[in-house]
């Protein structure tokens, strides 16, 4: 889900100022947040059920490739094993996953949508403020929607409009009192009160429904993946109400950081982003699964928008500030071509593919998008997504074309 700033001076025409003149680091950082929440994504919701995770006797049982045929050579099985198999090799990269990326990703997303909300309301002139924010978030309410039950219900957007929805009231409020809801909130997702309130389905439905929906996801319809994922959409519900206080938490984080200033004048404040991180990372030693994906998303943050302020970290991760930039297409954009390569109405590899060949499946994707994103913004100053919202939020079309400079 994107968080994208809105490049409007504070009270002047809707139209955007040049891309020169925006944070090129947050867009890095998007970028970047991008790729982990692809990763998560393919390895661990189109691969394969999102349910599977909550039941251990069948992790054990590593989905993999099916569709070679032969007798290969000893060396050759042991190649095939090693990438598609159960293998150690398979066990790592999940495990990794898990552990460096998984949530931790979305942290980041929920921070930097803070930051752009905040963004966003400095820059628009104050008697305009509340309703085009609050038509951009309906907007976003209504894509949202779309994406969950006509693509696929791992949908973050509707969460994001909803969590900006109760937010936007605090964008005119004292810091204080947005540091202290925003601690209040994460203070209650740390404790897991909401996991015991809202359980998950018990084990033996999830064990019924991964068996009855992997045949649908790997060799049905449209129509027939459409039934199962809108069936499924209840007992999702409970993964997004744990984190739901998270997700504003961090919104609220992240109007703290863009009115402190930090973001405005970054290069002068590198040593600050590098302190953040090393705190960051101190306070996730020993810390609890719940902390460590705060924390952990703060390093991270932290750490690429110190290196991204330098020149050669500039040089070093630029290629990433065109698909931050386009983070709401790219992301839609993930869903159609994951949907196509996963469901049983195109290729149907879900259940099929080891999560090693399914992440390079990721990666291929994402760095196709890269170089489409890249190319796009140099003839265009929105992405097409990024442009219909926006335009539907003004009530105006906006321009598209890049505009030459003189």
């Amino acid at each position: 889900m994107p968080a994208l700033a809105d490049t409007n001076s504070a009270y002047g025409p809707t139209l955007p100022v040049a891309a020169t003149d925006r944070l090129i680091s947050l867009d890095i950082l998007r970028g970047l947040a991008l790729f982990g929440v692809m990763a998560i994504n393919v390895a661990f919701e189109f691969r394969i059920s999102i349910f599977r995770q909550f039941l251990p006797a069948l992790r054990t049982h590593e989905p993999g490739t099916t569709f070679f045929a032969g007798s290969p050579s000893p060396d050759t099985f042991a190649l095939l094993w090693a990438l598609m198999g159960d293998s150690p090799f398979n066990r790592a990269i999940e495990d990794f996953l898990e552990r460096a990326v998984s949530m931790k990703a979305f942290a980041l997303f929920s921070l930097l949508f803070g930051i752009g909300l905040a963004m966003q309301f400095d820059r628009i002139a104050p008697d305009r403020r509340v309703a085009l924010l609050l038509r951009r978030l309906l907007i976003l309410l209504a894509i949202g929607l779309l994406h969950l039950t006509l693509l696929w219900n791992g949908d973050i957007l509707t969460e994001y409009a909803l969590a900006g929805l109760i937010v936007l009231p605090f964008l005119f409020a004292r810091r204080w009192l947005v540091i202290a809801a925003s601690l209040a909130l994460l203070g209650l997702y740390f404790t897991g009160w909401l996991m015991r309130l809202m359980p998950l389905p018990s084990s033996a439905w999830m064990m019924q429904h991964v068996s009855d929906a992997s045949l649908v996801y790997a060799g049905g319809s449209f129509s027939q993946v459409l039934a199962v994922r809108l069936s499924e959409i209840g007992a999702i519900a409970p993964l997004h109400l744990w984190v739901f206080p998270r997700t504003i938490g961090l919104f609220l984080a992240g109007i703290v950081i863009w009115r402190c200033g930090i973001l405005r004048d970054a290069r002068d404040h590198r040593a600050s982003w590098l302190l953040m991180a090393l705190a960051a990372l101190v306070v996730t030693v020993d810390a609890g699964p719940s902390l460590v994906t705060v924390s952990l998303a703060l390093a991270y943050g932290a750490l690429v928008l110190a290196v991204a302020n330098t020149a050669w970290g500039a040089r070093l991760l630029g290629w990433a500030a065109p698909v931050g930039r386009m983070a709401f297409t790219n992301y839609l954009m993930q869903s159609v071509i994951f949907g196509f390569v996963f469901y049983g109405y195109c290729l149907g590899l879900f259940g099929r593919v080891s999560v090693s060949l399914a992440l390079g499946i990721g990666i291929a994707v994402y760095g196709l998008q890269v170089i489409v994103s890249w190319c796009w913004l140099r003839m265009f100053q929105f992405g097409p997504v990024e442009w219909l919202w926006r335009s539907l939020m003004y009530n105006q079309v906006q321009p598209m074309r890049v505009r030459a400079r003189s």
